[in-house]
């Protein structure tokens, strides 16, 4: 197996099992200047959208209802209704500035199901290439990230604030 160096994760690795709390409640709690810093990109009356920190694709978004449940069922239509306003600016902001082939959404509800974080359900938004799953993953064991986290943020926040002026 090939190493690729990704320092960047050491933090996620050593306090992974000790965190308290729920990271997107602490993101969504944020101001908006300290959004850069949590990487919250939008935040609406329901609901936000935040960068994954830990991405499969440059551009992997996540949208998040501000109420804390695991449960989709537990979400009130209000809320349903702001996280499809949000995919929908956030399919638009993705196309803008990536200009990918394609798109992964969806939910991962239960550990089984593959959630990280199962007590605060949120909504995958991935951008996907043709060709992005290749040699790297599946022989080398290795994911390219071509873009650091930040210069994605900017990018797209940049995009989003167009777009809701």
């Amino acid at each position: 197996m090939r190493i690729l160096w990704a320092p960047w994760r050491r933090h996620y690795v050593e306090t992974v099992d000790t965190q308290v709390g729920c990271f997107l409640c602490e993101a969504a709690s944020q101001p908006e200047e300290r959004w850069r810093d949590s990487l919250v990109l939008h935040r609406g009356r329901r609901s936000f959208i935040i960068l994954n920190k830990y991405p499969y694709n440059s551009g992997h978004l996540m949208i998040v209802p501000l109420i804390h449940t695991g449960e989709y069922e537990d979400l009130d239509e209000e809320t349903v209704a702001e996280m499809d306003q949000l995919l929908r600016m956030s399919l638009k902001i993705l196309k803008e500035v990536f200009r990918p082939h394609g798109f992964n959404v969806g939910y991962n509800i239960g550990r089984p199901a593959g959630a990280g974080l199962e007590t605060h359900i949120h909504m995958h938004v991935v951008p996907r290439w043709n060709g992005d799953t290749n040699f790297m993953p599946v022989i080398g064991e290795t994911k390219v990230i071509s873009e650091d986290l930040l210069s994605t943020y900017d990018r797209l926040r940049n995009a989003l604030e167009r777009l809701v002026r």
